[in-house]
């Protein structure tokens, strides 16, 4: 008679011995909920995640690399790619808006990046519409069906502030006057810089008068702005050296010098790619300018090019002239120097009060 061969037992566990609860990496379920979670995670906590197991390691990686490729997140025509020589950061997080947008508070405890089917605006506060800052009962606009056809009375603007057509004109979105209301039409690259940190640079030959970008991001009141500027001076302050802000201040004057338009826009923690411009103290190579759709309740900042810019240049404005130091701080402190590199760089920022 043949003898049987009796199945071995496998040897039991004992508490304390060491048991991955981590799936194979064959497990669709595992990855499924992997690139369902992963995406909610801010790079510090991406990076922990990665040195858990090889499963995670891959998707971390493969995330890092899709948010490095496009700061815009598939919100702009053109992705607008990180890069970085310097250090480890391999992008900078923030939420990303194409246009101006009504203040967030508070701010959602996390966003979703790393798939082109969800972002910040359409799936975690609502789709912010331009129309959201259109004045609805006072809706005015041109009646023209083709601008370039002849005249348009969208184009009579004031000496501080142009118009462009909107939605209340009769022309539709491929009229000549809507230039800043496409999005980004020319190549950019955010690059990491040893002193300045991340500069929004062209990454293609762009013409004198071509349209670069708007300054977007949310509008507060001259209240908020004050609350959240204090905010930021205490973590400039602070140990966290490489804070930077980027609130934005514009004052409309009069011919009599009184101001009589005020705008707050906070790109820090919600913006698009012009949070990435810095300053240069010989005015830089970007010209600033107001702008009202017809129909819009505020003017955008748009920037466009002040000459011929080249394929790597960095692109730049004033930031203005004022310059007061921080409190307690001395004019000349390293949190408010200035690294634009000009031949007249005053050595500061310009900072006022806002």
């Amino acid at each position: 008679m043949e003898k049987q061969s009796l199945p071995k037992k496998k040897p039991r566990r004992h508490l304390g011995e060491s048991q991955s609860i981590v799936p194979p990496v064959t497990d669709n379920h595992f990855l499924r909920c992997a690139d369902l979670i992963l995406p909610w995670l801010d790079p510090r906590e991406l990076a922990s995640v990665s040195q858990t197991c090889k499963a995670l390691s891959f998707i971390s990686r493969s995330l890092t690399l899709l948010r490095s490729l496009d700061a815009a997140r598939s919100l702009e025509p053109l992705p607008v790619p990180f890069l970085n020589a310097v250090d480890s950061k391999r992008y900078a997080d923030f939420l990303y808006t194409p246009f101006q947008i009504p203040a967030t508070s508070p701010l959602p405890p996390r966003h979703w990046w790393g798939s082109k089917s969800r972002t910040f605006i359409d799936s975690v506060n609502g789709r912010f519409e331009v129309s959201s800052l259109v004045d609805s009962d006072s809706m005015y606009g041109c009646e023209c069906e083709r601008c370039e056809e002849g005249y348009c009375e969208c184009l009579a603007g004031t000496e501080e502030i142009a118009n462009e057509c909107g939605s209340g004109c009769g022309c539709g979105s491929d009229c000549p006057n809507r230039v800043t209301q496409k999005g980004i039409s020319v190549r950019l690259k955010v690059v990491r810089d040893e002193k300045k940190g991340w500069c929004l640079c062209s990454d293609q030959l762009i013409k004198k008068g071509q349209f670069i970008c708007e300054y977007a991001g949310e509008l507060l009141t001259t209240a908020e702005a004050r609350r959240r500027q204090t905010i930021y001076d205490k973590l400039r302050s602070s140990t966290e050296r490489s804070f930077s802000s980027a609130l934005l201040v514009i004052r409309e004057h009069l011919p009599s010098g009184r101001a009589c338009l005020r705008l707050n826009i906070d790109a820090t923690s919600i913006g698009n790619v012009a949070r990435f411009i810095n300053h240069s103290c010989d005015g830089g190579n970007l010209s600033t300018v107001l702008l009202r759709s017809a129909g819009a309740l505020l003017p955008r900042l748009c920037f466009f090019a002040a000459r011929d810019v080249v394929a790597g240049e960095e692109l730049s404005f004033s930031y203005g002239d004022v310059r007061l130091a921080a409190p307690g701080k001395s004019a000349g402190d390293n949190e408010l120097s200035c690294s634009c590199g000009s031949s007249c760089c005053f050595g500061t920022l310009p900072s006022e009060n806002t």
